[in-house]
């Protein structure tokens, strides 16, 4: 992604985005920074958000900023921030339909049902993503088909109707599987250890051993920041057990690994959890 975002010529660049569909220096520092928030830097993974974003308005080639754009509100996701979502995918919602760019409309419709969802609108946000996943359907495109899968399940689970959930969330995993896409799985097998706990008869056992799934897969990854929601999702379950110890051991060391983005929801979350684990 460094190689392919270096500095190059901007004639050169603006002839090549009509050529292959999309800016692919710009493609390459949105993606950076997607990757930058799962290695655990959430701050370096904003910059170079903007970066990309202030690159593209350059470019006078619409589709390329939208991308660009999306991969923001996908950050701003990924970092919990409900407001940045919803301003970031106001924007790509005003593109998207200036430029009769179908899918970017689904995936807006995602993100607002996402930040519906955790203002406490659940049904009224799952209408939306319900209609943002069949739009994104609808295209043809598969890629991003697992990550509005993984978003309805999460939304699904919070009005607990958490069958639809452990099922779509499935479905994600099944797509996740055929296209070989590793991104989502650490996050896929937590979120179902998750939903097992919220059913009439929580299960325990499945659940813990979903989260540890979670957390070898994120570590194999080196993906400090799967691995901190999966520690998290763990060591929240050893509380209610009784082995706070054990949760303290697991969660200290892999909050001690950051050096950044403090003020972000997970981080923050973290640090209240050690400071009950630890009282």
């Amino acid at each position: 992604m460094e190689q392919g975002s270096a500095p190059h010529d901007p004639t050169e660049a603006r002839g090549q985005a009509p050529r292959l569909g999309v800016s692919a220096a710009v493609l390459c520092q949105a993606l950076a920074a997607l990757v930058l928030w799962r290695l655990g830097y959430p701050e370096q993974a904003v910059r170079r958000s903007q970066e990309a974003l202030a690159r593209a308005q350059t470019l006078a080639h619409p589709y390329s900023l939208a991308i660009v754009q999306h991969y923001a509100t996908w950050l701003a996701y990924s970092r919990r921030e409900v407001r940045g979502v919803q301003a970031q995918a106001e924007v790509l919602l005003s593109l998207a339909t200036t430029q009769g760019f179908p899918l970017f409309v689904g995936c807006v419709s995602i993100w607002r049902g996402w930040v519906l969802a955790r203002q406490g609108q659940g049904e009224v946000g799952l209408a939306h993503l319900r209609q943002g996943l069949a739009a994104v359907v609808a295209t043809g495109q598969e890629l991003m088909r697992p990550v509005c899968l993984v978003v309805l399940a999460e939304a699904a689970g919070q009005v607990d109707q958490v069958e639809e959930g452990l099922h779509l969330r499935a479905e994600a995993v099944g797509v996740l599987e055929a296209h070989e896409q590793g991104d989502l799985r650490a996050e896929a097998y937590r979120l179902r250890g998750a939903l097992l706990l919220r059913q009439a008869t929580p299960d325990a056992a499945q659940a813990e051993a979903c989260f540890q799934q979670a957390l070898a897969g994120a570590r194999r990854q080196q993906a400090k920041s799967w691995e901190l929601r999966a520690a998290m999702s763990l060591s929240r379950l050893w509380q209610q057990q009784g082995k706070r110890a054990d949760a303290y051991e697991l969660l200290a060391p892999i909050y001690g690994w950051f050096t950044e983005g403090y003020d972000t929801a997970d981080l923050q979350e973290a640090k209240g959890l050690l400071e009950t684990l630890a009282g």
